[in-house]
């Protein structure tokens, strides 16, 4: 005999309060909890799984609450439960995992290259060297990414759009095209590895993008920050000297420390030590990430004069609690006649003078630059950082800054 199906009703099922499981027929059950919380389960016996006994496992499967589910509702939804079961042989728990699983992909799937880019940005900021790098990245993307691909599916992107991103500014912007490359390439990757997309990464250059844009060296030749050559430094230094203000200060000291000029503006006083003549920059804000000391020679403490609060910085800005700002030093230089000349290129000007005019070893140098010397295994068993001998290059490179090349005059340092 058939079992009776559709033994409920509506009313019944509204007026129903004492907990406990109430039979429609055909698998589906009415649940009343301890709290009077009503919902429908299907119910059956999965000849798949067994029980402690060695039966079929009794399966109970959710269906939804009364509020969000009618009773119709429900017993299409058993309908189709049974039909999977009976019919083609599918357990409807199983079924529905999988369902929500692919849901759950294809919704992966359709994230935005921009969200992507935010998400990857967020996990690898605290890794980047200074908030500048992450705003030229943030930036950059903004600027050539997200107006062609921004709004798109990480999973849509293709070699063609990632052509379109950077076809207006290979050949005009190619050290900029090159930046945005490798962002959208490190982009897409994370996508890969989060599921996001499959297949191989369409903003790679070897093997891709390389057929289709020439190398950016052959672009535009490489364009070098300007720098003074040095037979010309003490001249300069001696019209520097007579510029009053902050900037052109930090100039001058970036200049006798060959220090990069985010090391210079963001130093801070407890970065200084006096008594021992050593500047020592902390890791997190060397391009190379690692701690660098730098010796001071007597010309370089001279521009520094009494201390201020550790958290201070050693060249404020206008505003308190801030440092100077790059174009600071620009405007110096502007200000000077010099507008051909760059703060960054005074390094090459140290760099140039320490190999033709000293015979101290290029690793030293190299060390004073904080530039990495050797390859690795070198680096391994290079333990010290030639502070000492790196001091005798110091006090040299102040000395020979203090003199007039050609005129044998020695320019005196301002009090």
């Amino acid at each position: 005999m058939a079992r009776p199906i559709e033994k409920l009703t509506w009313n019944q099922v509204l007026r129903v309060k004492r907990s406990g499981y109430y039979g429609d027929g055909g698998g589906l059950w009415l649940r009343v909890g301890p709290t009077g919380a009503k919902s429908w389960v299907f119910r059956y016996r999965d000849g798949k799984r067994l029980n402690k006994n060695g039966g079929p496992k009794q399966c109970e499967m959710g269906l939804g609450p009364i509020r969000l589910v009618n009773l119709a509702e429900a017993r299409a939804k058993v309908r189709d439960c049974e039909k999977a079961l009976r019919l083609e042989g599918r357990d409807p728990i199983d079924q529905r995992k999988h369902e929500r699983a692919a849901a759950r992909v294809d919704a992966a799937k359709a994230i935005t290259f921009r969200d992507c880019a935010d998400e990857y940005i967020k996990r690898n900021e605290a890794g980047w060297r200074n908030p500048k790098h992450r705003a030229q990245w943030t930036a950059t993307l903004e600027t050539y990414a997200y107006p062609i691909i921004g709004n798109l599916p990480v999973s849509a992107i293709d070699t063609g759009l990632v052509v379109q991103v950077l076809d207006p500014i290979w050949k005009t912007k190619p050290e900029t095209a090159t930046r945005v490359r490798g962002r959208i390439e490190a982009v897409l990757d994370y996508a890969t590895v989060r599921g996001f997309r499959e297949g191989p990464n369409p903003a790679q250059w070897k093997g891709n993008l390389a057929h289709t844009f020439p190398a950016r060296a052959k672009v535009r030749k490489v364009e070098h920050h300007a720098a003074l050559p040095y037979g010309e430094i003490g001249e300069f230094m001696a019209a520097l000297r007579q510029q009053p203000g902050i900037a052109a200060r930090a100039l001058e000291f970036a200049i006798l420390t060959a220090a990069r000029t985010g090391e210079v503006l963001g130093a801070r006083w407890s970065e200084i030590n006096v008594a021992e003549r050593v500047w020592i920059v902390p890791a997190q804000r060397m391009k190379g990430g690692r701690e660098h000391r730098v010796p001071l020679s007597d010309a370089a403490l001279s521009i520094l004069g009494p201390a201020g609060k550790p958290d201070q910085f050693v060249f404020p800005g206008a505003r308190g609690g801030s440092p100077l700002s790059n174009m600071a030093l620009l405007m110096t230089l502007r200000r000077m006649g010099r507008g051909d000349l760059t703060a960054h290129g005074f390094r090459s000007t140290f760099r140039d003078w320490a190999a033709e005019r000293t015979a101290f070893p290029s690793e030293v140098a190299e060390m004073a630059l904080a530039h990495a010397v050797g390859d690795k295994v070198e680096a391994a068993y290079r333990r010290g950082d030639m502070f000492e001998k790196r001091r005798q290059l110091a006090e040299a490179w102040a000395e020979f800054c203090r003199r007039v090349e050609g005129s044998g005059e020695v320019v005196a340092l301002r009090a």
